[in-house]
């Protein structure tokens, strides 16, 4: 509620009721910026000094590779934080570049802020920490991903992840939509998007699962584990 702007969807807030999040926020020093298409939000290894919120739009995160090509991270849609859990890390420094993919506004809350922000809701210092803990686990699966050195490995790999988060809420069930379409999942990857195109094919031929667009359902789940090897 920064100015008429609505925090309650963002996951670091979600806890704390709106009358409470437009009191906790209130006099609070922070700066919003806006940006378009295109704009470079943050680059790689750049000092982080502020708890950015992204109220609107959407960004893309890219990593500089070893061969010097950009590897897409993840596309962050508003409301979410960027880069919350390097804050207050002893190298404080963005992981990724942060480019706007549309015209978007983001919230700049200084350091010192968030820690007062910490000392007056126990929620939101709760919520803080909860998020982080998700984007490491999600960043830990990044990491897996890019240690599998075959796309049919990668594909594999991503293909079980989303059937587990699918059975979650749908546990008997094995067939899902996946979450990107070819052209995101080949950024994903860092490979290209027929390379990626042919490898879904062969998983699909070999029998391991039945792909129609984005949805897929898993015919074998032992050849695709396999597959990781």
């Amino acid at each position: 509620m920064i100015h008429n702007l609505d925090l309650s969807e963002c996951p670091i807030c979600s806890a704390i009721a709106p009358e409470n999040l437009k009191a906790l926020f209130q006099n609070m020093e922070y700066h919003l910026g806006t940006y378009t298409k295109g704009d470079t939000i943050a680059r790689q290894n750049s000092k982080i000094k502020h708890l950015y919120i992204l109220i609107t739009g959407a960004v893309k995160t890219e990593m500089i590779t070893e061969n010097g090509g950009l590897l897409t991270i993840e596309v962050i849609k508003a409301p979410r934080p960027l880069a919350s859990a390097f804050l207050f890390a002893q190298n404080n420094t963005f992981p990724v570049d942060v480019t706007a993919t549309e015209e978007s506004k983001i919230i700049k809350i200084p350091k010192e802020e968030v820690i007062k922000l910490f000392q007056k809701d126990a929620n939101f210092l709760q919520r803080y920490l909860t998020y982080n803990s998700d984007i490491t686990k999600f960043l830990s699966s990044k990491l897996e991903i890019l240690t599998i050195k075959t796309i049919k490995g990668k594909l594999a790999h991503y293909l079980l992840e989303q059937l587990s988060t699918h059975q979650s809420t749908h546990p008997r069930s094995l067939t899902f939509t996946m979450d990107k379409n070819q052209t995101e999942l080949s950024k994903y990857f860092g490979v290209t998007r027929p390379a990626l195109a042919r490898t879904l094919a062969a998983i699909q031929q070999e029998g391991a699962i039945k792909a129609q667009r984005n949805k897929i359902t898993i015919l074998n789940r032992t050849l695709l584990q396999n597959m990781l090897a």
